[in-house]
């Protein structure tokens, strides 16, 4: 069964970003394709120390066991595809997700590329402006891990402040729903 792993990098449990994930993670389930989400609201991840312990212990974990890094990279390793969310602050991602981000990437280079051929998603909820920043961090992480990106007809961002305004970006909306039949499309075609 193909499954797909969402990670939301927002600081607010059911919020905007989650919105967002939760309608592509439907498309996805319309086609039969097996989803979860994580959020990483209220999880404290720390940053990479840089010591090199993944590229000599070579076991796919971070040797940092403290918090939730090693949960996330275990769900993100056995899926076949990846869609990490974040709000935009100060245009660019969510500390949460740098992190989640700088360890799993340090991690699967020093282990054989371990994310290579997954299919990979940004989704990005913005109050107004640095979407696209966000967004390009998220997609560079997936480039450079060797995965495959499917695209929509725009950017996968949604606009809204409170929780729940994305609901009332129709394009936003739309985008969601698009990501999740692309992405089901392009990881039905890798799986044949």
């Amino acid at each position: 069964m193909i499954k797909v792993v969402a990670i939301n990098g927002s600081a607010r449990k059911d919020g905007n970003t989650a919105i967002l994930i939760k309608h592509a993670l439907a498309a996805l389930q319309e086609q039969g394709i097996a989803t979860e989400m994580l959020q990483m609201a209220g999880k404290t991840l720390a940053g990479c120390r840089a010591c090199g312990w993944c590229a000599k212990n070579k076991n796919n974990r971070c040797v940092i066991d403290d918090d939730d890094l090693n949960m996330y990279l275990e769900r993100i390793i056995t899926a076949d595809g990846i869609i990490l969310g974040s709000p935009t602050y100060f245009a660019d991602v969510s500390s949460q997700m740098k992190a989640l981000i700088d360890r799993i990437g340090y991690v699967a280079r020093n282990n054989g590329h371990s994310l290579r051929y997954k299919v990979g998603a940004a989704v990005i909820a913005v109050r107004r402006g640095g979407a696209i920043h966000a967004f390009d961090t998220i997609n560079h992480f997936f480039q450079i891990s060797h995965m495959f990106i499917p695209g929509t007809d725009y950017w996968n961002v949604g606009i809204g402040r409170s929780i729940g305004e994305v609901e009332n970006d129709a394009e936003g909306m739309g985008t969601m729903k698009n990501l999740g039949i692309n992405m089901g499309y392009l990881l039905r075609k890798l799986k044949q």
